[in-house]
This record gives structure tokens, C-alpha cells and sequence, in this order.
């Protein structure tokens, strides 16, 4: 990668991205856009450690290519219909945007705007959007509506965020790490809260892919899903990995490089809200915990936050906080899925 592509701008804070850094440079399989051809992007673990590496290191290519004003419209003439079960901010914008920017379009639909809210079928649905566009991004409550849709599709399905899944945020998250500290693999990232959390099952399978070390803190009998617990056992090892979970978040958190936590209370679970917060309270960010990690922590979390619940303010809009770098890497991220998916003639 061009050293120049791998510079970019300097936060308030102070944070700065580290040295220029490359596949190549690491020892990793060498990867190019063909092997994304025919894919969807459902979960991190349906990819290699170098095919995870290409997309984050082209991501940040094109993040510095738009600074620069030199990004190109790769995916002209393409379209992207998007599919809302779920509200959103930082997903529907990220992918619109990241169409517009690379030269093609996207299409908004709620699940009220598709006769699948009137009960037609995932399958007849996923063939009829085969034939007006050339991809499609869902965000669901449901995964296996994703995988089914993504099952009878002849296009490209992108995973917007599963009940189980959240693939594209976790791209962003490796991203956004990778700029503050240089690297990945032998980072300890702590993450905090509600185990079994779709945030949490991807950051496993990248953490387990990638040869970093999670620690998982959680109320008893919140712990992670443990189909993806138990699937990531061997990839982690095979990867220089350690996956654990454990009760205390002093414990979880000590000696953490990266901090990490999410809502205590997920969209569909507003009827758990009063027993979660009491349940989860012991769990929250803030300074006093945060003590225990290294100096030159960071602190991420996907947004939105419920400020005084899981995380602080002071946490939250302090030094160590690359939230809003976090954020703002989801539309670099996704553009980089988009191309891979979607692309021709790279």
C-alpha cells in the first residue's frame, strides 16, 4: 500500500494513526477482489484472516483516497437496495452514502415499503430484488431471514445487523483500532456488558480470526451464544488467540489496549429494560474502572449510547474515546464490502 494512502488526519486528542501497514508487510496469504466474487458478507468467520486484512487495508485506502479527493467511481451504474426491519442512523447512512460516493446509488426500503411486511415470502422477494439490483443490504431482527434471503438471491446480501451478527460494524471496529495502534494481533480487547449481543459474537470471530485477545465480562447467564463460542475455539488457537469470558469486569478489563461495550438493553428487548439495568449495573464504564486498563487505552462503542448506563460521560467524551472515529470509519468500512461485493473490473 502506498505510504502515502496510509496517512491520515490527526484527531484533537491526542491520538495518532500509527506507521503504514500492509498484508504484505505481515506475513499474511496474498488476497485480491476475486476472492470476494459470488460472496455475501453474512458473518466475519465465512472469511480468511487475509481476506479480513485485504478489506480493512483497502478500507483505509479509500478512506485516505476520499480526504485526498481522488476516489474513483468504482461502482457506477450500481445500485444497492436496503432493507430496514430495525431503525437506523449509522448503518442507512454509511451504505447510502458510500454508494453515492463511489458512483452508484442505493434504494431505502423499510419492511412496510416491501410486501414482505404483507406476508410474501423471503424467497420469492430475494428473487424478484435479484433482477432490479445488484446487491442488497438487510438489517433484520431475525438472521436466518438474512441467510434465507441470501440463500435464494443471485446478487450479493450484506449483513446490516442480525439479532445474532453485526459483521459490518466489526469492520469498522478493526479499522478504527488498526489506525490507533499499528496493529492487531496481541491486542487484549476487553469487551463489557450483555455477552450475548450481536457486536459481541462478531468481535469474537474477528478477535479469534485475527490473533487478538478478548476477554468477555458478563453477568452469569449472559454470556455469549455458544454455538459461535464453541466455533471460534479452534480458530482462535490456530490464530495466536484467546478467547475467555468471565463475571468480574475489574478482572475482564485489566491490561486491556481497547475497551469496548454496547447498550445493556438491545432493540426488541424494551420489555427487559428495568430488569437489565438493575442486572448490568455493576458493568458500566467508567473512570474508576478504567483505571485497571493500560494508560494508552481506547475506549469504543458502536452508538448509540445510553449516557449514566453503560458507559459515563466523562468515558465516553473523554481522551481515550475514538467513538466518533469509529463511527465515521462505518462508511470506509462498508465501502470497502461494497466493492469486493459489487465491484467490476478492479
Amino acid at each position: 500500500m502506498n505510504k502515502a494512502l496510509a496517512e491520515t488526519h490527526v484527531k484533537k486528542n491526542s491520538f495518532k494513526q500509527k506507521s503504514s501497514w500492509s498484508i504484505s508487510k505481515n506475513n499474511y496469504s496474498p488476497v485480491d477482489w476475486s476472492n470476494f466474487k459470488d460472496k455475501d458478507f453474512l458473518t466475519i468467520s465465512q472469511f480468511s484472516s487475509s481476506e479480513l486484512l485485504f478489506l480493512i487495508e483497502k478500507a483505509l485506502e479509500f478512506k485516505n483516497m476520499q480526504k485526498s479527493g481522488k476516489l474513483m467511481p468504482y461502482l457506477k451504474n450500481k445500485v444497492l437496495g436496503m432493507i430496514f426491519e430495525k431503525s437506523s442512523t449509522r448503518t442507512r447512512l454509511s451504505f447510502e452514502i458510500a454508494m453515492k460516493q463511489l458512483g452508484g446509488d442505493a434504494i431505502f426500503m423499510s419492511s412496510k415499503d416491501l410486501q414482505i411486511g404483507r406476508g410474501e415470502s423471503v424467497h420469492d422477494t430475494a428473487k424478484v430484488m435479484s433482477r432490479y439490483v445488484d446487491g442488497v443490504m438487510i438489517r433484520a431482527y431475525s438472521h436466518e431471514m438474512v441467510a434465507e434471503f441470501a440463500e435464494h438471491a443471485s446478487i450479493p446480501v450484506i449483513n446490516g445487523l442480525t439479532d445474532l451478527h453485526h459483521p459490518a460494524q466489526i469492520m469498522a471496529d478493526l479499522l478504527t483500532i488498526l489506525e490507533h495502534k499499528g496493529r492487531l494481533k496481541g491486542l487484549k480487547i476487553s469487551y463489557i456488558g450483555d455477552g450475548n449481543n450481536n457486536v459481541c459474537h462478531s468481535l469474537i470471530e474477528g478477535s479469534a480470526k485475527l490473533g487478538i485477545h478478548l476477554t468477555i465480562s458478563c453477568p452469569p447467564g449472559y454470556e455469549p451464544n455458544k454455538v459461535v463460542l464453541q466455533s471460534m475455539k479452534h480458530v482462535a488457537k490456530t490464530n495466536g488467540s484467546l478467547i475467555e469470558v468471565v463475571n468480574n469486569p475489574v478482572d475482564g478489563v485489566k491490561d486491556a489496549d481497547v475497551v469496548v461495550t454496547d447498550v445493556w438493553t438491545s432493540m426488541g428487548q424494551e420489555e427487559e429494560t428495568e430488569k437489565r439495568l438493575k442486572i448490568f449495573s455493576s458493568y458500566q464504564v467508567n473512570d474508576q474502572l478504567l483505571e485497571n486498563a493500560k494508560n494508552d487505552y481506547l475506549f469504543m462503542h458502536c452508538l448509540p449510547a445510553h449516557r449514566g448506563e453503560e458507559v459515563t460521560a466523562s468515558v465516553i467524551d473523554g481522551k481515550h474515546s475514538v467513538v466518533f472515529d469509529e463511527a465515521e470509519n462505518r462508511l470506509h468500512a462498508q465501502k470497502a464490502i461494497l466493492v469486493a461485493l459489487m465491484g467490476t473490473d478492479l
